[in-house]
């Protein structure tokens, strides 16, 4: 059965879109009348000005890798970061911790860690699967790269833009 909507009855001026065409045409010179006289720009000139000190709260940049104070992985290869991401931006290869190292009980450390910045879409998946808290999106947004090859950050570069992250850590709890 199918359902018969009635359409209002416009109007000669509606149906030209009079109304409309003028209510656009107010705010494009409002605009230009601000952009004129100084009181505030439409379009922020980068990069000149950057949304550094702009960004709101809950803004999603780059991912990166940290370590915790005593300069140590907090990434125990478990690989969930790879398996979540939609674009499968991440690429991690595992190794076994030695078995006579202090921290044999970890089992696992990654090898191998790759973002390819690329293909990420920065949606935040890989920071909040992240059980020890690795990995982190910092509020970058500049992520530029000649070729295919620069774009793609290893484990060493996303270690020296991460950074040190500081609380508890699963990985090194003795009590566990």
């Amino acid at each position: 059965m199918a359902i018969v909507v009635k359409r209002p009855k416009l109007t000669f001026g509606e149906k030209i879109y009079l109304s409309s065409i003028a209510k656009g045409m107010m705010i494009t010179i409002g605009h230009f009348w601000r952009a004129l006289f100084g009181k505030g720009t439409v379009t922020m000139q980068y990069p000149e000005e950057k949304w550094d000190e702009n960004l709101p709260e809950y803004y999603r940049g780059a991912p990166a890798l940290v370590t915790d104070e005593q300069d140590r992985e907090r990434c125990v290869a478990c690989q969930l970061c790879e398996f979540i991401c939609p674009p499968r931006a991440i690429t991690i290869t595992p190794e076994e911790i030695p078995s006579d190292d202090q921290w044999a009980k970890v089992e696992k450390r990654p090898q191998k860690f790759e973002i390819d910045m690329a293909r990420c879409i920065y949606c935040g998946f890989c920071q909040e699967v992240c059980p020890e808290q690795a990995i982190f999106l910092r509020k970058d947004y500049a992520i530029t790269g000649v070729s295919r090859d620069e774009m793609v950050h290893d484990k060493k570069k996303l270690y020296e833009i991460g950074g040190v992250r500081e609380g508890l850590v699963n990985k090194w709890n003795k009590l566990k």
